[in-house]
């Protein structure tokens, strides 16, 4: 279990991200388009996965955007901005900012990657949607960087998990 904050105030997550060189867990998550992906969907490409609480937020939302710009750049890479927002929501705003450099996913159906990644938090005001992290993967879905974001109302750093990746 991870404690974090809001806004100053503690507030737990359900366990811990996923370890540097360890192997990303499978997952069923869900695109803006209702299609079902899994982590094999995205083999043999290196990811960038933003994961926040909701996108109706501005600091989920200056996430998504700056990972949008920052994609652009990275080759070989895939960034899934991952929260338990509707498809629907995600695919409505990303066409309303333009975004096309990233991939919402949505963990509504079953929140098990919440669970499983341990991200989703366990009480507060935000109980059942995800933390604030970012999780780095190489080719080989290995862990090479992570960051649990201290309070979720802060942004993630976004150089060091670009950095990660030279």
């Amino acid at each position: 279990m991870a404690q974090i904050t809001l806004k100053g105030n503690p507030v737990n997550t359900v366990g811990d991200l996923p370890k540097i060189g360890e192997q990303l867990q499978d997952f069923t998550l869900t695109t803006d388009k209702l299609i079902r992906v899994h982590l094999s969907d995205y083999k043999n490409t290196r990811l960038v996965m933003n994961i926040f609480p909701s996108l109706d937020t501005p600091t989920c939302a200056m996430s998504v955007r700056q990972f949008n710009k920052l994609a652009s750049e990275m080759k070989n890479t895939k960034v899934l901005c991952i929260s338990r927002d509707l498809p629907f929501a995600q695919a409505r705003f990303c066409g309303a900012e333009g975004l096309t450099n990233v991939i919402t996913l949505s963990d509504f159906e079953t929140g098990e990657f919440g669970y499983d990644y341990g991200v989703e938090i366990i009480d507060g005001p935000l109980k059942g949607l995800h933390s604030r992290a970012v999780i780095v993967a190489d080719e080989t879905g290995k862990v090479i960087y992570n960051e649990q974001v201290a309070d979720i109302a802060s942004e993630p750093d976004y150089d060091a998990a670009l950095e990660a990746l030279k």
